[in-house]
């Protein structure tokens, strides 16, 4: 299966009261249990870091991306406890045609923690005619 899906960790998100940027621990640790899943769909993600997604309240934020799918904006996440569900998102996500599910559908601590659902982008295009006339 080819990588048509990301998921990006912040990198630069400290606890607060901290220089710990737990992030770089969060993609390592998240990258070792997608590829131990080995099981076609996780190896559908790439997993990437970013300088800052705007969650710096609520460290780690993590998000979802897939193409023509909604993107999905976690925080709160733990890179100790909270794996297990991040692999099983990455499932759920995989098989979503437009990547929207409910809250109550997604696994364990990502039901409470999503910080924003952003709808795929919808590219509009005019034809030229029709605005020269």
């Amino acid at each position: 299966m080819t990588q048509s899906h990301r998921i990006t960790v912040c990198t630069s998100c400290r606890h607060k009261g901290s220089t710990c940027r737990p992030g770089y621990e969060l993609i390592d640790k998240l990258r070792r249990a997608i590829e131990a899943a080995a099981d076609g769909v996780t190896e559908a993600f790439e997993v990437s870091g970013v300088a800052c997604m705007a969650g710096c309240d609520r460290p780690c934020t993590v998000a979802y991306h897939g193409t023509r799918k909604a993107t999905y904006l976690f925080g709160d996440i733990d890179p100790d406890a909270d794996i297990d569900d991040l692999v099983a998102f990455a499932r759920q996500y995989a098989y979503l045609h437009d990547g929207w599910c409910s809250s109550v559908d997604r696994p364990g601590k990502l039901r409470k923690s999503t910080l924003a659902r952003v709808p795929a982008a919808m590219m509009v295009m005019e034809e030229t005619e029709a605005r020269a006339s």
